[in-house]
């Protein structure tokens, strides 16, 4: 490695000290690849080695994660979308290279885009007149996000200006955006909460929808749909004798869920010392043993709830509800704002989005329902795709998850579910799943 001239030796030390080691391994479970990092720890590295997996839309069906002092240890348990154990070497590669510079933080890479943050509360055919407008204004919409829980909505638009093909710039344009957007957004009824801003920023686009939902306070209104609350259990208790707040989340097993919690935990000040994580079928178990940054337990049963509520959310979020439609389709101006009308001509309410846009080709996903939430009729999906374009629409199944694969894993490495009653029984039970020691006992 080449170091730069303002680098002094001392420097290079520390870096080399904190520098992750990482190891993936494809021959101790039959069923999974294995990723571990050892690094000194500090506030955010988990969520950031979290991210580089679920960035790849890697499955972690099991995570050790466990923190003494000043180093931690993470081991993943991974697949593909399929299922299948990690064969391509340059996946392998990316996530070595990637891992071992987490320590230097990482954010999404949006040069020369302008970022779009709007929060409101959700109504049929809102995405529509967002898009409506910015067509209008001569934005052309690179990539955007789109979620919805509770009522409320949250969504980050990458764009840049349709004549010149740089980011927008000019403060009365910016103005005007602003201005249109938040009235959009304010309908009838909604001009406290109606929130619009226009940055430069690269945070990471899931992180900082997190980050905006967790600041409308969607946690705390009231579910206008089921949204999964029911099958979402989350505890909290503390255990005086470590010090430690013990977190249990039990709930459906889905694409993300680990980066959403741990995200969540993150950005509300609390460090992740130890945790386990087992998906089983489409069953999801995870226990963090957490503590606030200042190294003191969950302190008032206010707070205890309010962790609750805000880990609900975080699971429930991202939670695909309606029917996934995939638009493949070349790129032109209007586009999303012809295709997100024809939903709401049609009476389909989108629940959630991702737009991106490569080599002059769009490739959008939609989850869709009824205008009351429910599952929408199949004769009307079928006249949007007719209208749309049937080689352009097309409705997406998820990856399905190989049950049978997890089952076997279950039964290889003999991860139980009873309770862990103390931190040194959790530290052996670890390594026993890991295959380095024979038996936790």
């Amino acid at each position: 490695m080449e170091w730069p001239a303002c680098v002094d030796e001392y420097e290079k030390l520390v870096i080399r000290m904190n520098t992750p080691r990482v190891v993936i391994d494809n021959a101790v479970c039959p069923t999974a690849t294995l990723v571990t990092v050892d690094s000194a720890r500090r506030h955010g590295i988990l969520l950031e080695a979290v991210q580089v997996l679920t960035d790849l839309n890697l499955s972690i069906k099991k995570a050790y994660i466990s923190s003494d002092g000043r180093w931690f240890m993470d081991v993943f348990h991974v697949t593909d979308q399929d299922g299948n154990k990690l064969t391509d070497e340059s996946v392998i590669s990316f996530i070595e290279q990637s891992m071992g510079t987490i320590h230097y933080g990482r954010t999404n890479d949006y040069n020369g885009l302008t970022a779009l943050e709007l929060t409101g509360t959700d109504r049929v055919g809102l995405l529509s007149e967002v898009f409506a407008v910015l067509a209008d204004l001569q934005c052309n919409v690179v990539e955007a996000k789109v979620w919805t829980h509770n009522g409320r909505i949250a969504s980050l638009i990458y764009a840049k200006d349709c004549d010149s093909g740089c980011p927008i710039e000019d403060s009365q344009k910016i103005d005007r955006i602003e201005a249109r957007l938040r009235n959009v957004l304010k309908g009838d009824n909604d001009i406290r909460s109606a929130r619009t801003s226009v940055s430069m920023a690269v945070t990471h686009t899931e992180r900082r929808l997190h980050q905006m939902m967790f600041a409308d306070r969607d946690y705390e209104r009231k579910p206008i749909l089921n949204q999964g609350s029911d099958s979402t259990v989350v505890t909290v208790q503390n255990w005086a004798e470590r010090g430690y707040s013990v977190v249990n989340v039990q709930c459906k097993d889905r694409s993300k869920l680990l980066f959403d919690i741990v995200c969540t935990l993150t950005d509300m000040e609390y460090v992740v010392f130890h945790a386990t994580v087992n998906a089983a079928g489409d069953a999801a178990y995870l226990e963090f043993y957490i503590r606030h940054t200042d190294g003191t337990p969950i302190s008032s049963e206010p707070e205890r709830q309010r962790v609750i509520q805000c880990l609900k959310a975080a699971v429930e979020r991202r939670g695909s509800q309606g029917l996934r439609l995939e638009l493949f389709a070349a790129d032109r101006r209007g586009l999303l704002a012809d295709v997100t009308r024809t939903f709401r001509e049609n009476g389909l309410n989108v629940t959630r989005a991702e737009i991106s846009t490569q080599s002059d080709m769009a490739l959008n996903f939609f989850y869709v329902t009824d205008a009351i939430g429910n599952t929408a009729d199949p004769k009307l999906i079928e006249a949007v795709r007719h209208r749309i374009g049937l080689s352009n629409l097309k409705i997406k199944e998820l990856p399905l998850l190989c049950h049978e694969k997890l089952e076997r894993e279950e039964q290889a490495v003999g991860v139980g579910g009873a309770v862990l009653l103390s931190l040194g029984s959790l530290v052996r039970r670890n390594l026993y799943n890991l295959g380095l020691i024979r038996s936790y006992s």
